[in-house]
């Protein structure tokens, strides 16, 4: 009886029409129910630039693309899996709302990730890294791919492509981010890297595509690891466990920053809430801070949110312009966070 139930529910639910659901019912939809398909989408469309890249740098490789719930390409399937969100707006709007940005949304960030991805699948199909030069360049393939890394943001070893200095979180990923870099059009590398480190391997990664461009591919498998059309968890539990990911761990706010920023609350006059204010321009302060530290916005956010709770603990008061106000705690959170980066604790979660 309660299996007949089950089955009657999983059918009804596939005859709705999820995009229209509001996002507590659309979250209890289990993944593997969504339907999605690349074909006939935008994400189509950018699929086919990149293949057009590849093709103007004169490389017959071409990798596959399906979707699943995050970016990835994995060891031994020269292909690319791309976030279910992308291939419908209804889904993309979901994931903003719940992590407060699109990773991938636009062309030009959809592209970059590809770009990226490519240079994992290029490594994976031709077993790039299995050579003494390719390891003398980037490092050991087989170094443990960490779950969290602490990047310099000033070195020169490695070029800037992806946010969060992604370059330096594994020889792998040192690759893939030079592979982009050289892959993107009109990509002006030699002289923008000039005096950098990081120009030797954008010029090996030059001459190993010479190389390879018209080689046959060692591993041509097709296989589609992990697609979205096999995921029975539900959208509620895939942004309970991504939201957990994100939510890491940052230094408390020190009492005395917040009240060099704010005024503890008197007698006098009642004065506008410093909670209430941060609370207002949070959105403004989370995108300003994430461009310039390459921070995700979920994350910074976080931290936000542990001001603005304090502030309201404190009861501190806003006592000076706003305009004055606004570009200190700008200031104030910059430096919170290239601190913590400067200061070797801060981890970014791959």
């Amino acid at each position: 009886m309660g299996r007949e139930k089950r089955g009657n529910r999983r059918a009804r639910r596939k005859d709705f029409d999820w995009a229209e659901l509001p996002d507590d019912e659309l979250l209890e939809v289990r993944m593997c129910e969504l339907g999605l398909r690349i074909e006939k989408t935008p994400l189509a469309k950018r699929v086919e630039r990149l293949y057009a890249e590849l093709e103007h740098r004169e490389i017959r490789f071409r990798p596959h693309c399906w979707l699943s719930d995050e970016w990835f390409s994995c060891d031994g399937v020269p292909g690319i899996a791309i976030p279910f969100y992308l291939a419908h707006p209804r889904l993309a709007r979901l994931e903003r709302k719940l992590m407060l940005e699109v990773e991938g949304g636009t062309q030009e960030w959809c592209l970059r990730i590809l770009r990226h991805e490519a240079g994992h699948t290029i490594d994976t199909a031709y077993g790039l890294h299995r050579r003494r030069r390719w390891r003398e360049v980037f490092g050991k393939y087989s170094q443990p791919y960490p779950s969290f890394y602490q990047p310099k943001p000033y070195s020169k070893k490695y070029v800037l492509h992806l946010d969060s200095w992604y370059a330096q979180s594994h020889p792998s990923e040192d690759f893939a981010e030079t592979f982009a870099v050289w892959l993107k059009p009109w990509s002006r590398w030699r002289s923008q890297y000039r005096g950098w480190s990081a120009l030797k391997k954008l010029q090996y990664v030059d001459e190993l595509m010479t190389e390879i461009r018209d080689a046959r591919p060692a591993v041509v498998t097709r296989r589609h690891v992990a697609p979205l059309r096999s995921m029975r968890k539900t959208l509620g539990e895939h942004y309970a466990e991504k939201r957990a990911r994100y939510g890491m761990d940052y230094p408390e706010f020190y009492d005395r920053d917040l009240r060099r920023l704010f005024c503890i609350s008197s007698d006098g006059p009642k004065l506008p809430s410093a909670a209430a204010f941060l609370r207002r321009i949070r959105a403004e302060l989370r995108r300003i801070v994430a461009r310039w530290t390459g921070e995700y916005q979920y994350t910074i956010d976080q931290v936000l949110g542990e001001m603005i709770d304090r502030c309201g603990e404190l009861d501190l008061r806003l006592d000076r312009h706003e305009a004055r106000v606004r570009r200190e705690a700008l200031v104030m959170l910059t430096v919170q966070i290239m601190n913590y980066l400067h200061g070797g604790h801060h981890r970014v979660a791959l």
